[in-house]
């Protein structure tokens, strides 16, 4: 298995281009985004994280599943704006998953092996305290290689600080990642910093 993104849906990016110039406005002006909009928005979110002036980003969200492995997981928890709506479970389906097929191909086929072993084990196994110490035997063995999907909701504002601090690690799945963000309408115009002339 490979990480993935897909079903992606972005949704208020016209709203919050429109927002982006509140600051400067006596009355909340609803209509169409115009040239001028963009043009602004682009200035604003290609500012500097953290000073604020990119807060209009906050507005343009994104709901997209993603297939990663368990080591990629714990890496993107720890963004707070990065939130699961819902995911797989290994609680109720890990037993019914194909288990090599779920990994990516770098996991070790002996640990697949011994996971294989001890899920033959867990269902030969009639006593249910017994079954329940080998699942739980066999979760605390998976390999961080081990691929689960979520559905998540995030937004361009965090996306801009993921990406940037992602676009130059180790994990191929953060390159995949920062493609992707790379994909999203509008989002390299409109977190790209300036290059002045």
């Amino acid at each position: 298995m490979e990480f993935k993104i897909e079903n992606t849906f972005v949704y208020g990016l016209e709203r919050a281009v429109k927002a982006s110039g509140n600051p400067m406005r006596t009355v909340i002006e609803i209509d169409e985004p115009t040239e001028k909009d963009f043009s602004r928005a682009i200035n604003l979110g290609s500012t500097k994280g953290g000073e604020g002036h990119d807060n209009f980003l906050k507005g343009i969200l994104v709901h997209m599943d993603v297939t990663a492995p368990l080591y990629w997981w714990k890496e993107a928890q720890r963004y707070h704006w990065f939130d699961f709506i819902s995911s797989q479970s290994t609680m109720h389906m890990l037993m019914k998953f194909d288990i090599k097929e779920r990994c990516v191909p770098e996991v070790d086929e002996r640990i697949l092996a011994v996971i294989r072993e001890l899920v033959e084990q867990y269902n030969e196994i009639e006593d249910r305290n017994a079954k329940k110490a080998k699942w739980r035997e066999i979760v605390a063995s998976l390999p961080s290689g081990f691929c689960l999907s979520a559905t998540m909701t995030t937004n361009y504002q965090q996306l801009k600080t993921m990406y940037n601090q992602r676009k130059n690690h180790k994990l191929i799945e953060w390159h995949h990642f920062c493609a992707w963000c790379e994909s999203l309408p509008h989002f390299s115009e409109f977190t790209s910093p300036r290059i002045s002339a």
